[in-house]
């Protein structure tokens, strides 16, 4: 069990899912591409002034900087979930009836979760197989609003941008030791700067001043917030488990409709939320443990020195903890329970 990290993912899954019955207030006041990209550039500017704030003052950092190495992967990102997939849930919605696009979207944690075994190897059980399915079905619950709605190319755009949000997801993974919030910064201001484009040559204009700063404000808690504790999510916990615990975020969304908006209390609701917790339970319940290997290696991230980092300091490093600098492992061989974390990201 890593109760840190399941406290990042399920926060993040809170704030995102906190964010649609309130951005649902605002769609009356302003046009569905503008407050994607409003929402997007919210998350970008608040997380960029506090990054130049906490320069200002003087505060020395703890999170390794984005290098060299990390900007394709930062580029494929923003390009794969900042810009591409909006663009094609766009088209999708246009396309689409509301009911089958909202069921639609849950085929990001399965994206997430095969992408995550398929292509980078991550180790998912069967415990979290049964877990996420349970999540999963509470998410796709919540969705269905019954219909018979036929599939088309707006399905088609819609399941596309679920694999592109999945293929964002487990890229973010190769990012996770760098400081998450200028990652979330830079996606958020570029993705926003380019979807402000897109809406404007649409047509769409700016909204007035109380709904752009009401905007600005979910997205900063939404998007940028949320997106750097995801991040640190999946730092602790790999993808697929971050993916599951983030697909509550349909459960809180529509608890808060409930207390908010006046939803009513349905049997869909009554029924999708034990699904869930039955999911969450799984997933906190995971003990993985076997002798595994750990090859020598050297990088750079936020860490205490616990029985990963015994290493020795250089005058140079930094003092207290957590801290970052460049530090290396050792070849090692043991047993411990553990995740596919930084340091758990073995083939099995």
């Amino acid at each position: 069990m890593n109760p840190t990290g399941i406290l990042f993912a399920l926060s993040s899954a809170a704030l995102f899912g906190a964010s649609t019955p309130i951005a649902k207030l605002l769609l009356g006041a302003v046009d569905p591409w503008m407050l994607a990209a409003l929402l997007y550039l919210g998350a970008g500017l608040s997380l960029g002034a506090a990054i130049v704030i906490g320069r200002l003052r003087g505060a020395a950092p703890t999170e390794a900087p984005l290098g060299a190495p990390d900007l394709p992967w930062l580029g494929a990102t923003v390009l794969a979930g900042g810009v591409m997939a909006p663009v094609l849930l766009m088209f999708g919605l246009a396309r689409t009836e509301a009911s089958t696009a909202a069921l639609l979207l849950n085929l990001e944690i399965l994206a997430t979760l095969g992408i995550a075994r398929a292509v980078f190897r991550e180790h998912v059980g069967g415990r979290i197989l049964i877990g996420a399915a349970a999540i999963l079905a509470g998410a796709a619950l919540l969705s269905w609003q019954g219909g018979a709605d036929k599939l088309g190319l707006g399905a088609l755009a819609i399941a596309g941008a679920c694999v592109l949000w999945g293929i964002d997801n487990n890229l973010t993974r190769k990012l996770s030791a760098a400081d998450p919030t200028q990652i979330a910064a830079i996606k958020g201001l570029v993705a926003g700067a380019i979807n402000l484009a897109l809406a404007l040559g649409q047509g769409a204009h700016l909204p007035a001043l109380p709904v752009l700063l009401g905007a600005g404000a979910v997205g900063a808690l939404g998007y940028g917030i949320s997106l750097v504790l995801f991040i640190l999510a999946l730092r602790h916990l790999g993808t697929g488990r971050t993916g599951a615990y983030f697909a509550t975020a349909p459960f809180i969304g529509a608890a808060l409709g409930v207390v908010l908006l006046g939803d009513s209390v349905t049997l869909r609701l009554g029924i999708a939320a034990p699904l869930m917790a039955a999911g969450v339970v799984l997933h906190v319940g995971e003990s993985h443990e076997h002798e595994h290997l750990h090859e020598a290696m050297e990088h750079e991230h936020a860490h205490r020195h616990d029985r990963h980092h015994r290493h020795k300091h250089v005058p140079n490093d930094p003092a207290g903890e957590p801290h970052s600098h460049r530090h290396r492992h050792a070849r090692m061989i043991h047993a411990h329970p553990h995740y596919p974390d930084l340091h758990h990201r073995h083939t099995h």
